[in-house]
């Protein structure tokens, strides 16, 4: 048995699709441009299948696939290097984007890139042999990023994603540790830039650079400060 699943992704026009993974390291491996625009993209153990759609839609696509990686680290670091020399900065709104890489409730570390036909690509390696979603954290400030961090990266709302890190900081009778202070200001400052809010961005970060953390808390938030980071730049 040697089954093997290609996905087939829609787009407006492909050209624009295809130099986009030329950027992330994909060889272009079949193109047509008659009777029916469609194209294959592949990078290792990965391809990618691509049709022209008259009317499509990129801004309001659904489609997706998954890909699984043994090394979503390095992978991501390099889709990140390769769009910062194509483009000048690591494009993390709009289309085309790559996110940050998050350690999900179901045993995955993962990412997502979504591609100028506005196909989102989830790539992720596993962590846990436990696949089920772990039960929201009941803790107040643990439970406003776990949900602000759904909505962000995974729904693609980070508009609610905002809603509810501003609700939570505005609480006074309660105060978050400063490593949950930390990441719900690093998320924050991230959805305020894809909503195109620069003053809040820049506020936000400038707060969370100033936090003092301890050399243990500072390695216990290590994606943070790298986004930190990349947002700062």
């Amino acid at each position: 048995m040697g089954e093997k699943t290609i996905p087939m992704l829609p787009c407006r026009t492909i050209q624009p699709v295809l130099d986009f993974y030329t950027v992330l390291g994909f060889e272009v491996t079949f193109q047509q441009r008659s009777p029916n625009p469609y194209a294959v993209v592949e990078r290792g153990g990965i391809q990618l299948h691509f049709f022209g759609m008259k009317g499509y839609e990129p801004a309001e696509s659904y489609s997706t696939c998954y890909i699984r990686t043994d090394d979503v680290d390095g992978l991501h670091e390099v889709f990140r290097s390769r769009l910062k020399a194509a483009y000048g900065r690591v494009p993390a709104r709009g289309l085309p984007r790559i996110g940050p890489l998050k350690d999900t409730s179901h045993g995955v570390r993962q990412f997502l890139v979504t591609d100028p036909g506005g196909n989102c690509l989830r790539i992720g390696q596993q962590t846990s042999q436990e696949h089920h979603h772990r039960p929201a954290p009941k803790e107040t400030f643990a439970r406003a990023l776990h949900q602000a961090s759904l909505l962000a990266d995974s729904r693609d709302d980070p508009a609610g994603a905002a809603k509810i890190i501003d609700r939570v900081l505005r609480i006074e009778d309660e105060q978050p540790t400063s490593v949950q202070l930390f990441r719900l200001l690093v998320l924050r400052a991230d959805v305020a830039g894809r909503l195109g809010d620069a003053r809040t961005a820049a506020s936000t970060l400038a707060e969370a650079a100033a936090l003092h953390l301890t050399e243990q808390e500072r390695e216990s938030v290590h994606d943070d400060l790298e986004r930190l980071e990349e947002l700062q730049g």
